[in-house]
């Protein structure tokens, strides 16, 4: 069977999640080799291996840390030369997305990005896209090169098939270019304790109709209640109710979790943009006519006011 590169998303050997669901896609196709680099990229093997990683490959050098994008193109390149892949999947994250697009032009192959599935055929791996505020469902598949795949968070269970995972040191020469832009900063990102938003399995969001921030405790408290990450529609960022890190939408995060609860969000396509993919969405929202009804699996006509600390309230007696 033919072998598949996954690019590993990790922090200091701590493998995220939407690697995890790389994996799973990633036997659907062939045998995935995984390829961790930076601090920590040994630490992996164990969890890759669990998770269906028959070879890791690894490389370690400042490089990784000290400079953007571009060194860690070279290693997937290198791994790429290395193992002549049936297909290379990547996380939809925004570097991993610059990553793939890089490599794409190096190896001259298509790329896909943003799948939220994945299948195999006879002419290669085809890749199913949401489009069009999830009114259609697109499948493609790549006819040039090997197909550069980013595959959206949340888009496949996470499922253990022990394998060998082989942990094999990857030989990278750095180009010329990989020293260009230098990272010479870093500030740690506060934490709220809420799981990352893209990853996370349920998202509460809120918008216009939140009418403040001195309102968005609401919003929190459901959030809270659920375990879930807490977003924010374009309008409520740019009346500074919320952090830009928190918003959803085509010039926010694209987030797809199981449950996305939409609260005083009137449904403009910038916002649907980024969460069309969700499995099940709810709305509150006072306006019958919202846009946002047209794209939900449940509707509550109400005021968030009333519905939100209810909702929340309901949660709480129900875990007690």
């Amino acid at each position: 069977m033919a072998e598949v590169l996954v690019y590993v998303d990790h922090v200091d050997g701590a493998v995220r999640k939407p690697t995890l669901e790389l994996l799973t896609l990633a036997r659907r196709v062939g045998e995935p080799v995984a390829v961790a680099l930076g601090n920590g990229a040994a630490d992996t093997a164990a969890v890759l291996a669990e998770h269906g990683a028959v070879k890791v490959l690894t490389a370690d050098a400042a490089e990784f840390a000290d400079y953007l994008v571009v060194p860690k193109v070279d290693a997937l390149q290198a791994a790429y030369e290395a193992v002549s892949p049936a297909a290379v999947l990547v996380p939809s994250s925004a570097e991993g997305k610059e990553i793939a697009a890089r490599l794409a032009v190096r190896i001259k192959s298509g790329i896909i990005t943003d799948a939220v599935d994945l299948e195999a055929s006879d002419e290669g791996p085809v890749a199913t896209q949401s489009a069009f505020a999830a009114s259609y469902s697109t499948k493609s598949r790549i006819t040039t090169g090997t197909p550069v795949i980013t595959v959206k968070p949340n888009s496949a269970a996470v499922e253990a098939a022990p394998a060998a995972g082989t942990v094999e040191a990857l030989t990278v020469s750095f180009s010329e270019q990989a020293t260009g832009t230098k990272v010479t900063a870093r500030t740690p990102r506060e934490s709220t304790g809420r799981p990352e938003l893209t990853e996370a399995a349920i998202v509460v969001s809120g918008g216009r109709g939140v009418n403040g921030a001195e309102n968005f405790h609401l919003i929190e408290s459901l959030a809270d209640s659920l375990g879930a990450a807490v977003g924010a529609s374009r309008a409520a960022v740019d009346a500074g109710w919320y952090p830009h890190s928190n918003q959803v939408g085509q010039t926010g995060k694209s987030v797809s979790p199981q449950l996305y609860i939409a609260s005083g969000i009137s449904g403009a396509i910038q916002h649907r943009a980024g969460m069309q993919t969700s499995k099940t969405i709810v709305a509150i929202n006072k306006d019958a006519e919202a846009p946002i009804f047209d794209l939900v699996d449940y509707g509550v006509v109400g005021d968030l006011f009333d519905v939100v600390p209810a909702l929340t309230e309901e949660v709480n007696t129900r875990k007690g």
